[in-house]
């Protein structure tokens, strides 16, 4: 039995389970939603319970947890056990039918709580979720989902639509998953090496991917690329969640640390580089984890293609331009430390989590909907 998500901002007692899928124990409900994933980064148990892959102990251990409430999922997605701009608007709307479930569903099957009580606890879910991480746009955009399902819906009906609006959510994400890798896969020469950066494959997302999609569909088909993967400190997606991903997947795949990037940039073997999102401003402007300007830089310098994948929900219009962008600051102790192990001096840190990289800088936007010239980004969503 694993460890479950443990340790960071309270979160205990969850069950996890290590490398196997298990029932969860709680009020049974027929939920009928297995998603088919090489990676399950996120489903509903036939239980009632949402049940994560916990991204935090990778590589060294494959332990899935079971939420059974908001604040679980909230926690989750604040420390990282979730993470990725796709699936923590996944994980969220997911949290938003534990809170109906919690107290409504049951409290109104037995005459407590009434339609006030069921609506107070979708707006409360709704709220605490929203407040979890302010960068990426897919988060406000799930729960302004299941806030506009919610208003429609009576409270006998609320928890079946809520149910039903968060397995569409997942299952569109796969689906866009799907269509970027096929829009970006002929980019895919056989032999290729391309860069990429953190993690914006099946961990990130309820699919294959966004940048490591077209790297996934162009291996289906028989073009296979060799991918270059910065290490991205301080939390080491690339090197713990990518390398980790790509060779499960039988992608050849080569770790570096992120300062050697612009020494292999310049040896003029890189075809392109790749990264996904966090939110696409209406300029074009994107925000993406940190150190994907500097990744956006060097490419530009070089005279590498720098091309960013996305799905449609990570296009914000109401966002006039990267300045506008919420960019999170983390805990100092990220940079600060590896693990446990104290490895800076006792000094002040700057850590945000994201950056922006200019329009100018990107080569074309690879959707769901196709390849996207950046002049063409107000209309892409």
């Amino acid at each position: 039995m694993g460890a479950g998500l443990k340790g960071l901002r309270g979160l205990r007692g969850l069950r996890g389970i290590r490398g196997r899928r298990g029932a969860g124990g709680y009020e049974e409900y027929d939920w009928g939603y297995f998603p088919e994933m090489a990676i399950s980064t996120i489903e509903f148990t036939s239980s009632g319970s949402v049940r994560i892959l916990d991204q935090r102990l990778l590589p060294g251990e494959e332990t899935y947890a079971d939420l059974t409430s908001v604040e679980e999922v909230a926690l989750a997605i604040e420390t990282l056990a979730v993470r990725g701009a796709p699936l923590i608007g996944i994980a969220a709307s997911m949290g938003v039918v534990l809170g109906a479930r919690e107290i409504g569903k049951w409290r109104l099957e037995a005459g407590r709580g009434g339609d006030g009580g069921v609506r107070r606890a979708v707006d409360g879910a709704i709220e605490r979720l929203r407040a979890t991480r302010p960068t990426a746009v897919n988060l406000n955009w799930a729960l302004d989902r299941m806030a506009s399902v919610a208003a429609t819906a009576d409270t006998a009906s609320m928890f079946d639509v809520l149910l039903e609006e968060a397995k569409a959510i997942h299952a569109e994400d796969a689906e866009m998953c799907r269509r970027i890798g096929e829009a970006g896969a002929p980019l895919v020469k056989n032999g290729a090496t391309v860069i990429t950066h953190c993690n914006a494959g099946a961990l990130a997302t309820g699919g294959m991917g966004t940048a490591l999609a077209p790297i996934y569909v162009a291996g289906e088909e028989g073009r296979v690329a060799n991918v270059m993967v910065p290490e991205t400190r301080p939390l080491l997606q690339g090197a713990r969640l990518t390398a980790w991903e790509l060779a499960r997947s039988g992608i050849p795949c080569t770790l570096m640390t992120d300062s050697m990037t612009a020494s292999r940039l310049s040896n003029d073997d890189i075809s392109f580089v790749i990264v996904g999102a966090d939110r696409i401003a209406a300029n074009g402007d994107v925000a993406n984890k940190i150190g994907t300007l500097g990744l956006a830089l060097l490419a530009k310098h070089y005279g590498v293609p720098f091309y960013v994948a996305a799905p449609s929900s990570t296009f914000d219009p109401a966002t006039a331009t990267g300045a506008d962008i919420p960019i999170e600051q983390r805990a100092a102790e990220e940079v600060g430390r590896i693990g446990t192990q104290q490895v800076a001096a006792d000094v002040p840190v700057w850590n945000p989590a994201f950056d922006v990289t200019p329009a100018e800088l990107i080569t074309a936007f690879i959707t769901n909907e196709g390849m996207m010239d950046v002049d063409d980004v107000g209309g892409g969503r």
